[in-house]
């Protein structure tokens, strides 16, 4: 009996390792929102890290992370760190690339909990009186990485946070705007 056990138990270890090194290496989430503002003002609110607090998913979970800012204090080159809580944990931000109106990337690596490294995008189109924003995150993940991602369903839990994000990120601009 023991041994059917075993058995069974070894054939669900092996057919969970098969599937999770049949997951893909490259990690990819994309969100789109439209929103209720200019290109240059939805941009602004990407470009300056100082912004990212009233809209980033992420700023509210630790309200005594800390923070610091270097560089410029918007575009290429600007470099914001954190350290905070299991929640938002350690790491660092670095702007990479700013195409004024049309394009902010990012280069994210973290520290804590997990130490790992992910581009972030936001691509600004506009759509009449409107900007269409496209946040895409990619990542590498070694096969830990793809285990806890398929357990967990972290493609869906970062598609969330972005999600939030972006809606936050249309309250914050729209509430530029004119009344």
């Amino acid at each position: 009996m023991l041994k059917k056990i075993l058995i069974v138990l070894a054939a669900l270890i092996l057919i969970f390792v098969v599937m999770v090194a049949m997951q893909p290496s490259q990690l990819h989430v994309e969100r789109t929102a439209e929103i209720a503002a200019p290109q240059g003002e939805v941009f602004a609110q990407v470009n300056d890290f100082h912004k990212w607090e009233a809209w980033s998913p992420w700023a509210k979970l630790d309200p005594a992370a800390k923070v610091a800012f270097e560089g410029p204090t918007e575009g290429q080159g600007t470099v914001m760190t954190w350290t905070g809580n299991d929640q938002v944990g350690e790491g660092k931000m670095t702007l990479v690339e700013s195409r004024p109106s049309e394009l902010v990337k990012i280069k994210v690596d973290f520290v804590k909990p997990f130490e790992g490294s992910s581009t972030s995008q936001f691509a600004f189109k506009p759509n009449g009186d409107r900007t269409q924003v496209t946040w895409t995150m990619n990542a590498h993940q070694n096969f830990l990485e793809k285990a806890l991602c398929l357990v967990m369903n972290g493609k869906k839990m970062i598609g969330d946070d972005m999600e939030k994000g972006l809606s936050q990120l249309k309250s914050a601009a729209e509430a530029q705007r004119p009344g």
